[in-house]
């Protein structure tokens, strides 16, 4: 994304709040192990606005006017991890101006005398059922923020409002990574008959990825057999066995967006059941994209959605009333992508001309061994949809 992006985003979420005053915190680094740091993922909604990739910053914005606040950094961290300039910062971001934390605590206590709210991120509002911490800089910033001003409004929704809805260079940057993840994935089917282990089919993608420059967007999902049907499987290491399935979630990610695939394939002749529930889950996967277009209400869809999956759950005889549905079809079946895999819609009761995500039909069946997904990206264009990920079968 070149930097005018990112100053065009600030500029749009100062309109939405009528230029008053917000202050967002980059993630801070957190522990992995003894003296050992996590892998750094940036704050996606920092990100947005500044382009900035690297932990303990924070932006400050008031009208036409912008700051980026640079952390503490001593030689010894210098040394070991580097550090990103002022000047780099701001050719990255276009901010106005680098102050270190000192000036931007007598910055904000100047501000609040005129400015007696300011908005900032709220803790995520499906946080309770992450299962995990949340990156502890966000909910540190806003104990900071409510000692100086009266009132600490969110910004979360309207910033997702804006997110929602792609520019062309994010959709470019999108379909580019979608590209290279159904590459890789035809890369990996055609090995499949040699691998022995989920390990070994999750090497090619790694290979791949990284030979071209690019990552994972998520952990990568490899599960033979029964494994598929726990839903964010991760291990990768169990044996790959002639006559079952293996079902692959991966996507690959550069310049701030992942692509969101899945496929489901057979390692040697599938039987008759694996057959006819793969292919139950697939027409049903090509009903549901079908349905999306702009101005189509959200509820719709998923009243629709909820109508073509009982049905392909009855054809295999699975979804005989009672909680049968979701118990063979437990999670959502979409998301939206972005800047996160899991990214907002924005609040939109319609589909929007823009708007990138995911449709994602499975059935798992424990008792029997089978889990079965199919996962494609689709932009809703002006006119209906565009499947991102076509390119890649859906075939077993």
């Amino acid at each position: 994304m070149k930097s005018e992006f990112f100053a065009a985003n600030r500029q749009k979420l100062s309109g939405i709040l009528d230029g008053c005053l917000a202050v967002l915190a980059a993630s801070d680094l957190t522990q992995k192990t003894g003296d050992m740091a996590n892998d750094f993922a940036q704050e996606s909604n920092f990100w947005y606005l500044t382009g900035i990739e690297e932990a303990g910053w924070q932006l400050i914005m008031l009208g036409e006017k912008s700051w980026l606040v640079s952390p503490e950094t001593d030689e010894v961290h210098r040394v070991f991890n580097g550090a990103l300039s002022d000047e780099a910062a701001l050719r990255r971001s276009l901010v106005d101006e680098v102050i270190d934390g000192a000036a931007a605590q007598d910055l904000l206590h100047t501000l609040a005398k005129d400015n007696t709210t300011v908005y900032t991120l709220g803790a995520h509002p499906n946080a309770k059922y992450f299962g995990f911490v949340e990156n502890p800089a966000l909910a540190r910033l806003r104990r900071r923020l409510k000692n100086t001003f009266t009132e600490v409004k969110d910004c979360r929704k309207p910033i997702a409002k804006l997110r929602a809805i792609k520019l062309p260079e994010e959709i470019d940057t999108l379909q580019r990574n979608i590209d290279h993840t159904c590459r890789a994935f035809e890369l990996a089917k055609d090995k499949l008959g040699e691998m022995e282990y989920e390990y070994q089919l999750e090497a090619i993608f790694w290979h791949d990825f990284r030979s071209h420059g690019l990552s994972h967007g998520y952990s990568p999902i490899v599960a033979a057999g029964i494994n598929a049907c726990t839903l964010h499987y991760g291990e990768n290491n169990q044996p790959i066995k002639d006559g079952s399935l293996v079902l692959l979630d991966i996507g690959a990610t550069s310049d701030g967006y992942s692509a969101d695939i899945t496929r489901t394939w057979s390692k040697g002749d599938p039987s008759a059941r694996q057959r006819a529930i793969h292919s139950a889950v697939q027409a049903a996967h090509f009903e549901i994209i079908d349905l999306l277009k702009p101005g189509c209400l959200m509820k719709d869809y998923l009243t629709e959605v909820d109508i073509i999956m009982k049905r392909a759950l009855e054809s295999v005889g699975l979804a005989n009333g009672g909680d049968d549905y979701r118990r063979y079809f437990p999670h959502a079946i979409s998301h939206g992508l972005g800047v996160d895999v899991h990214d907002s819609l924005g609040g939109f009761e319609e589909f929007q001309p823009g708007m990138v995500l995911t449709v994602e039909p499975g059935i798992y069946v424990p008792e029997e061994g089978i889990g079965v997904r199919i996962e494609d990206d689709i932009l809703i264009t002006s006119d209906g949809h565009r499947n991102m990920s076509a390119t890649l079968s859906t075939e077993l």
